[in-house]
């Protein structure tokens, strides 16, 4: 829990939106994979099982109908990575918080299918195969969401005066 429970419950917050449905697909993943620790043949995949238990958990979450759709939270932010060779000031620090905060509400505001994708692509460094397998979607139908995702997310960048 200590070694992947934050970067799963990063995957889960820009998947669902929301940090309390995050908090609880991330809790529920752990409950799951505890209960099935033995179908894990390689210990060496235990990150890409539990990335695998959470995305499922967080389209289980997408499905199902519940009174968060009618009263949102808005309190949910995504913590900002630290980087151990980067020593900026305070402005610094700051802007590069609210630039990664800014592009985690974009990418929330995506459809849930290339929220998907482009979370596993560029914040796990998925391949293609990889995300894939993970979905058990064709690769083709990985690039086309990928491809649609990053032109929405563009624009939407573009609209707010953002650029690439």
């Amino acid at each position: 829990m200590d070694d992947y429970g934050d970067m799963l419950l990063r995957t889960a917050c820009l998947l669902l939106k929301d940090r309390q449905s995050a908090e609880e697909a991330v809790q529920d993943t752990f409950i799951q994979a505890y209960a099935k620790m033995n179908q894990l043949q390689d210990s060496e995949r235990l990150k890409a099982w539990l990335i695998r238990i959470v995305v499922n958990r967080c389209r289980m979450k997408q499905r199902t109908w519940s009174w968060r759709n009618i009263f949102p939270s808005n309190g949910s932010e995504l913590q900002a990575s630290d980087d151990a060779g980067f020593t900026a000031g305070a402005e610094e620090l700051f802007m590069v918080e609210w630039h990664n905060v800014r592009l985690a509400e974009f990418i929330r505001n995506l459809d849930y299918v290339y929220r998907e994708c482009l979370t596993l692509y560029y914040f796990h460094e998925m391949s293609i195969r990889e995300i894939s397998e993970q979905l058990n979607t064709p690769e083709n139908t990985i690039k086309s969401r990928l491809a649609r995702g990053r032109t929405v997310l563009k624009k939407m960048l573009e609209k707010e005066g953002h650029f690439l």
